[in-house]
């Protein structure tokens, strides 16, 4: 898995939300599915692969309104991102490392959506 250094913040961030997709395709292809991790990983699939997805159609919009919609998409599913890693963190404590950078980068993601969204909002887009 493609570990995030400083020089790969650096990316648009298109980019860079495709290889948190990418990067969270990669580890949970790796992890023995049952019963209970299979709801998990498939949850935390959509959501991780939906930041990417929305951020695009972000930078599409035909308007300041659907712009700023998809943003905060972007922003809750980073969140649900989050939540998702960590329940993975505890069931396979194996995987902790390689899940916490994962949940940091979905972390910056949230906190740069938030970031675009308080700009917009004091914007009265």
């Amino acid at each position: 898995m493609e570990q995030f250094s400083n020089k790969s913040k650096e990316y648009d961030l298109e980019e860079r939300t495709a290889k948190f997709s990418e990067n969270t395709i990669e580890l949970v292809r790796n992890v023995k599915k049952d019963n209970v991790n299979q709801n998990i990983i498939t949850q935390l699939v959509r959501a991780a692969t939906s930041i990417g997805a929305n951020y695009c159609e972000a930078n599409a919009s035909s308007s300041k309104k659907d712009f700023r919609n998809k943003i905060y998409i972007c922003k809750k599913e980073a969140n649900e991102t989050k939540y998702w890693l960590r329940i993975l963190a505890g069931y396979h404590p194996e995987l902790k490392e390689k899940i916490r950078n994962l949940w940091k980068e979905a972390h910056e993601f949230h906190l740069i959506f938030q970031k675009i969204t308080n700009t917009l909002n004091r914007k009265n887009v």
